[in-house]
C-alpha cells in the first residue's frame, strides 16, 4: 500500500472512531482508559479534567499509546496504533476550537477551569489488521 493510501485509511479510521484507548505510564506500569479523540492534521486531542491521574502521569512521563478503530468484527477489523508524546494544553483558543456540546456532560462549559486537552503528537502511526496484510507504517 502506498503512503498516500495508508494516510487516507488512517485518517478515515481516526475520524470515524472518536472513542479510543489512551495508555500512559506510572511507576513503570501501563494504565489505559477510554477517551474521546479529535484529530487535527494527525495530532490527536482528548478532553479531560486537570484533576485526573492521567494528567499527573503525562506530566511525569509524556510517552503515550493510543488505539482507535477495531469494531469487534474479527479478522480484518482495522485499527490505528499511535505512539507519541503528550502535553497538557489549557489555552482557551484551543479549547474554543475543539469544544463540542456533548462535553457539557463532563464540564461546566468551555470556560470550566478544570477543562484541559491532552495533545498527542505522533512519533509513529501504524495501520493494523488489514485482512491478512502486514501492519502499514505511516511516514511522518
Amino acid at each position: 500500500m502506498e503512503q498516500q493510501q495508508v494516510k487516507q485509511r488512517i485518517e478515515e479510521i481516526i475520524d470515524d472512531n472518536l472513542i479510543g484507548i489512551l495508555s500512559t505510564v506510572e511507576n513503570n506500569k501501563p494504565y489505559a482508559r477510554y477517551m474521546t479523540f479529535l484529530n487535527k492534521e494527525m495530532t490527536l486531542y482528548t478532553p479531560t479534567s486537570k484533576k485526573t491521574y492521567k494528567t499527573d502521569e503525562i506530566e511525569k512521563n509524556s510517552n503515550v499509546h493510543v488505539l482507535l478503530g477495531y469494531q469487534g468484527e474479527g479478522f480484518g477489523d482495522e485499527y490505528v496504533e499511535v505512539t507519541g508524546k503528550a502535553v497538557i494544553r489549557d489555552d482557551q483558543e484551543l479549547i474554543d476550537s475543539l469544544w463540542f456540546d456533548d462535553m457539557n456532560n463532563w464540564f461546566e462549559g468551555k470556560n470550566d477551569p478544570n477543562l484541559v486537552f491532552i495533545e498527542v503528537k505522533p512519533e509513529s502511526v501504524r495501520l493494523m489488521n488489514g485482512r491478512g496484510e502486514e501492519p502499514q507504517s505511516l511516514d511522518l
